[in-house]
């Protein structure tokens, strides 16, 4: 094929030099050889890579391949120019010329002076993702084994010395690059690609008839490979292997990965499942759209649907559909060049529309493809969708959260119209405890280690009362894989046991050595009795880690058998669903009876010797295992998560006097309130506890609220003291919940709901309450009513875990007796109490002052009182200092 277009190449000075030489010398030619230039021109021409040896032949010529263009006593320029028609860049893809210019390199590095059709070969096996290798996979070829065969042919072929390696084109690939080109005409394309090169070496007398002999590839099979990966596209641009098997590509197949038992099972959400077929079913706009929160289930739902497409569970119009998962990330990332997106997503889009209805898509996050690809103007994802999405040609399923459809796919009704939404309900607790059921063989069988049914009821129940912000069964899924992982994390490491032992042995042999060299009586008698003790540590030591050893052993025989029975039941399915039943009873009532056997022999041989006590390692999840989790995520004490708190809040009373001095009418209110809330007497809607510290400063308020976090919550971090003087104007109610939209400091969110939104149990003192602004007590009532605010950013926080406690000098001067003559002492503490309230119902509005649980007015302190709390503190810098 000619073409006025020629690539040319530039020589190396000490190349041509060393060339046109060995030339004169060998013809007689004379004369001063060519001065040339290390640049190229003209600007278009591109030089072969990895060209960097040229020898010039009898006459001054050029070998077979390359052509002299021109010559001046500076410069030399010479093509590229096959005996059949020029070599250009422009009649070939990216990727095939990419392969052909490669071809010299991989000759040089084998030494051989002429490129051909095995190194063209080696070029197209070892591209990355490239096309060549899809074509070889999909007829059933090892590529890793045809690229070691191609590499054994290549180290056959006689060597070269010197710089004259790669220099020459090869007959034969001249001939493949011919065969090529008919190929391409054959199919009607515009340039040449790489499956034209592949089919040319089915002509290739000297290495392709014998390789593909070898593998048993015939010229039909591999037609049919190409065709079925590019469907019916004709290669119309550069780039046309990007846009072969785009599915492939950019997708997952649903379907493929149920049959391969790689999905996990789904339970439950029939109803939803029931109304994505019956969406799907439509003969118009038949694309569900599955809304709810995250980790609710929307994209189990998918999977359920493509189990119960591979089971035959479905109505005739979607049996045996595919169902592709599309990642739009793939299909966004690396599309450098304007157009490039639109040109991978039309690629997918006419896979779809060509497979007659055969597949659907699933779009995990569907909002993502509003505005994707949207650059300089260029069209986004959703406007090429809306076409098919109208007309039925395209069955798309999508998924993403309230949020982000209200605020992308609402915002564009034409879009959303198309779409038929699906809402998805966080499942309840009951519900979650059969999901987790139904998941456990699953984890079981990845972490080697047995689950408990009451580790299950524990995760669902404690992470739906104790975990805020996530929804079940995602949350409570989570517990119990981090679960298991801690603990076959502890299965692989040492046993503490060992741990020490281990220590011990090595401390005693660095002081044995030390006391070698020493030769005095009381080193020698200090030698004799740690050798002795030495040896009893190391026989112990051997003894420990080979019990470790043989408990670790069965373990991994468990686990092994049960991945095996898993593979069985796979191919009992894969068998029945092919209706081959000879097979699937010969797996069923043989191979799956006998790993069965194998299984229950093993696990008794474990239980026997967990039940002896003897045992180094655990080898179940249990409740404990769960709650610890959750202690660890949320910060709660792990005993309040158990049984034990119930001992703890019967001796609240007790622990907080041991703090607070001479406030008993006070810590008695505060711990019968906290008894009050756990009995499950309170709303649970509420906050655990509301209090009104009123009194005197320096009478124990404060140290009242420390002493309740650190005995409830196990630390002081967990009071949240925020002082109310802060916040005297109107404005600063937004430093609480957060900045509005569009204000400085929007996104840092609120200070106290942020705060909450970290530590849900928590202690929170608003201290010197009757200082805020009026406007800051609205946010109160929402608190103090509901148990939750809403933030700036809109996100609802749960109070409902939480003690509010806040303190006020309003009344002070009663309890301080500064306004009348009669001491405190003669007053009753009710009456007392009551003048107090009286006060703060002058400062508070009703409203406020009706939600508060407990008023709670502390006294002034006596001198016996003083001097004990004055002990206290000794006895607490005594203990700092020393």
């Amino acid at each position: 094929m000619a073409s006025t277009t020629t690539s040319f190449f530039w020589v190396s000075p000490g190349l041509l030099q060393s060339a046109w030489t060995n030339c004169c010398d060998r013809n007689g030619l004379f004369g001063q050889p060519p001065r040339p230039s290390m640049s190229f021109c003209p600007a278009k021409s591109k030089p072969l890579m990895g060209l960097k040896s040229l020898q010039l032949c009898r006459n001054g010529a050029f070998p077979n391949g390359f052509r002299k263009f021109c010559r001046t006593p500076r410069l030399l320029v010479v093509r590229c120019e096959a005996s059949s028609g020029r070599i250009t860049q422009q009649d070939f893809t990216d990727m095939a010329w990419q392969a052909i210019v490669s071809s010299p390199e991989v000759a040089k590095e084998n030494k051989h002076q002429i490129v051909e059709t095995e190194h063209l070969m080696k070029s197209l096996l070892e591209q990355k993702n490239g096309l060549a290798r899809r074509i070889f996979s999909k007829v059933g070829v090892d590529n890793t084994r045809l690229l070691e065969a191609t590499d054994k042919f290549i180290q056959r072929q006689p060597k070269v010395l010197g710089e004259s390696a790669g220099s020459m084109l090869g007959r034969d690939l001249e001939a493949l690059i011919q065969q090529a080109r008919e190929y391409k005409k054959e199919y009607g394309d515009s340039f040449i690609s790489v499956e034209h090169l592949v089919l040319g070496f089915t002509k290739d007398q000297r290495f392709g008839k014998q390789l593909f002999r070898d593998f048993q590839i015939s010229l039909q099979t591999l037609k049919a490979a190409v065709e079925a990966i590019r469907g019916r596209q004709s290669v119309i641009d550069q780039d046309p292997e990007g846009k072969y098997e785009a599915l492939e590509k950019y997708g997952k197949d649903l379907t493929a990965m149920a049959k391969e038992g790689k999905l996990d099972p789904v339970i439950g959400r029939d109803d939803e499942i029931r109304r994505c077929i019956q969406i799907l079913s439509r003969r118009t706009k038949n694309n569900p759209v599955l809304i709810g929160e995250p980790g609710v289930g929307k994209t189990a739902i998918s999977e359920g649907l493509a189990q119960r497409i591979v089971q035959g569970d479905v109505p005739q119009a979607l049996m045996n559909r595919k169902l592709i998962s599309l990642d739009m990330g793939a299909l966004i990332a690396g599309a450098k060049y304007r157009g490039e997106f639109e040109d991978r997503l039309k690629a997918v889009l006419k896979e779809v529309t060509e497979s007659d209805g055969q597949t659907i898509l699933f779009i995990d996050e569907i909002h993502t493809v509003v505005g994707a690809g949207a650059t300089n103007g260029a069209m986004d994802a959703g406007n090429l969708l809306k076409p098919m999405l109208g007309r039925g040609e395209l069955r798309c399923i999508g998924a993403t959260t309230l949020d982000e459809y209200r605020k992308y796919i609402e915002k564009d009704p034409a879009l959303e119209r198309r779409f038929q939404q699906v809402y998805v309900d966080q499942p309840t607790v009951e519900d979650t405890i059969s999901i987790l059921r139904g998941l456990r063989e699953r984890y079981e069988l990845h972490h080697g280690v047995r689950i408990s049914d009451s580790a299950l009821v524990g995760a669902a129940i404690l992470s739906d009362r104790y975990i805020s912000g996530r929804f079940l069964p995602d949350k409570a899924i989570d517990l119990v894989d981090e679960a298991a992982a801690k603990l076959k994390m502890e299965i692989t490491s040492k046993p503490t046991a060992l741990d020490e032992i281990n220590r011990s042995v090595l401390k005693l042999e660095m002081e044995r050595l030390s006391l070698m060299n020493d030769t005095d009586k009381a080193s020698k008698d200090r030698l004799n009795r740690l050798e002795a003790e030495l040896s009893l540590l190391k026989e112990k030591q051997a003894q420990l880690t080979e019990q470790w050893e043989h408990e670790k052993s069965v373990m991994t025989r468990i686990q092994s058998i049960k991945e095996e029975i898993d593979r069985v039941n796979l191919e009992i399915q894969q068998a029945e669903r092919e209706y081959d039943l000879n097979r699937a009873a010969e797996l069923k009532y043989g191979s799956l009876n006998s790993l069965q056997r194998q299984l229950e022999s093993a696990e008794k041989e474990l239980d026997e010797y967990m039940n002896s006590g003897k045992s180094m390692l655990r080898e179940e999840v249990t409740e404990n295992d769960i709650a610890e989790i959750v202690s660890k995520w949320t910060g709660i004490p792990l005993s309040k998560l158990q049984e034990s708190e119930r001992e703890k809040l019967l001796h609240l009373e007790g622990e907080l006097h041991k703090r607070v001095v001479g406030q008993d009418p006070a810590v008695k209110s505060v711990a019968e309130a906290i008894q009050r809330s756990r009995a499950g007497l309170s709303d649970p809607h509420r906050p655990i506890a509301s209090f009104m510290f009123m009194g005197p400063t320096g009478v124990g308020k404060t140290e009242l609220a420390k002493a309740l976090a650190s005995y409830l919550f196990n630390t002081e971090e967990a009071l949240v003291r925020i002082d109310m003087s802060e916040y005297m104007e109107k404005h600063a109610v937004s430093r609480l919940i957060g900045a509005p939209p569009g204000y400085v400091g929007y996104e840092e969110g609120g200070q106290l709901t942020e705060t909450v939104r970290r530590r849900p149990y928590a202690v929170i003192l608003f201290d010197e309450i009757e200082k805020a602004h009026s406007d800051v007590f609205n946010v109160f009532l929402q608190i103090l009513d509901d148990g939750r605010v809403t933030d700036s950013q809109g996100r609802t926080v749960s109070f409902t875990n939480t003690i509010i406690i806040m303190t006020s000098n309003v009344g002070s001067q009663y309890i301080l007796n500064t306004e009348d003559d009669t001491s405190p002492e003669k007053l009753a503490y009710e009456t007392i109490k009551q003048r107090v309230l009286d006060a703060a119902r002058s400062v508070f509005r009703p409203e406020f002052m009706n939600r508060v649980d407990e008023y709670i007015v502390f006294q002034p302190l006596d001198r016996e009182q003083i001097n004990s709390i004055v002990r206290l503190q000794v006895s607490f810098t005594t203990m700092v200092l020393y």
